[in-house]
């Protein structure tokens, strides 16, 4: 089999013990059995403005990194979500560029070959989330010259990379908060996000759903809101 090419030498993605350096396949694990590797698309964010704790590194090339299970819907990008309570880190890739992520991230990326030095992730400095937000962004693909970092307290960062990429045509969670951050002067305030960073940043329509037209977040927001109301009619 080997000679007629069937059979190769190679690397797979699977679950990997960083301890014992191997696989770990389901009955070696003390926990997690049935857990499988997922695979992300990571979406390259450049940062234009740089936080005081990133000063050092505004000559290079720095990114924010997202996890994106469609980047197809790339092009519809108003802003970047990140967790303004979030502990983030600055780590070198190949290729002279600076990904911010978090740290489980780094590590991840680390054991795929990708940081500069493979299965080794320094931290060449901290950074949260806070200190990001009101940031301009540089996304790929969308219609805006460029964007901002805005804030998303939901956000999980022992999911993906702690940074999320936000199309409110398309996802309902994006465009909740977009728009509440766009209508509530209150919550900007508590998380020092101007007017000026989210206001003038329309959903770009991308997709055509039958039924629902080419704004399915903003119809799944409005018949969410219409269900909520008649829920709490009946409690009354």
């Amino acid at each position: 089999m080997k000679e007629n090419n069937k059979i190769k030498y190679g690397k797979r993605y699977t679950i990997f013990s960083e301890l014992d350096n191997q696989p770990c396949a389901d009955h070696d694990r003390a926990k997690g059995e049935g857990v499988a590797p997922q695979e992300y698309v990571g979406i390259k964010i450049q940062l234009i403005d740089f936080p005081e704790s990133l000063a050092a590194w505004a000559e290079k090339k720095v990114y924010l990194v997202a996890a994106t299970l469609r980047p197809e819907t790339m092009y519809g990008q108003t802003n970047c979500f990140i967790l303004p309570e979030g502990k983030y880190g600055l780590y070198e890739m190949k290729n002279d560029e600076f990904f911010v992520m978090s740290h489980r991230a780094a590590q991840n990326f680390a054991w795929q070959e990708m940081t500069k030095e493979d299965c080794k992730y320094p931290c060449l400095a901290n950074v949260t989330g806070q200190e990001i937000i009101g940031k301009r962004l540089k996304t790929p693909l969308t219609k805006y010259e460029f964007v901002y970092a805005l804030p998303m307290p939901t956000i999980s960062m022992t999911k993906g990379t702690g940074i999320v990429t936000s199309v409110p045509s398309d996802s309902p969670d994006d465009y909740a908060m977009l728009y509440d951050l766009q209508t509530k002067k209150g919550l900007r305030e508590k998380y020092n996000v101007e007017e000026e960073h989210c206001v003038p940043f329309e959903p770009i329509p991308i997709i055509e759903i039958p039924g629902m037209g080419n704004m399915a977040a903003k119809t799944c927001y409005e018949q969410l809101k219409i269900t909520s109301h008649k829920d709490s009619d009946k409690l009354k």
